[in-house]
């Protein structure tokens, strides 16, 4: 016999073959069904879950989880908070990219603009200037 999900452990009732719940929120997970179910409601959940396509209920049901733990751990911008700071991040490591390849554009000039004035400069002074 099959345990329960934590859905239906949440509803102490008998888990159907085919609960809704059992593939997303198992047992041994009961905090992930409770945080979703304070947020959406578990008919609003079977519902969501009903309506996407099977190959996507998976992610869905992270997705959905995710989002309440942020609602919870921050009442007032949930998910948004953590979107937010992921951008800055995001921003901040293209602005230190942009000065990184500004800096390897300079130092390659650099080089380049050394290696034309020994190459000019060996053109202009005699060979024995080299070798004494």
């Amino acid at each position: 016999m099959n345990s329960r999900c934590a859905a239906c452990k949440y509803f102490r009732r008998r888990c159907p073959s085919d609960c809704i719940f059992s593939p997303y929120f198992p047992s041994n997970d009961p905090q992930r069904f409770a945080c979703v179910h304070k947020i959406y409601g578990a008919s609003n959940i079977a519902k969501m879950l009903q309506q996407i396509p099977q190959h996507l209920k998976a992610e869905a049901a992270n997705s959905m989880y995710f989002e309440a733990w942020c609602r919870l751990a921050d009442p007032e911008y949930g998910c948004v908070k953590t979107i937010s700071l992921l951008r800055q991040q995001i921003d901040h490591a293209h602005s230190q990219l942009a000065i990184i390849q500004a800096q390897i554009t300079f130092y390659k000039a650099q080089i380049l603009g050394d290696n034309n004035q020994t190459q000019n400069a060996d053109q202009w002074l005699p060979a024995s200037t080299f070798h004494k």
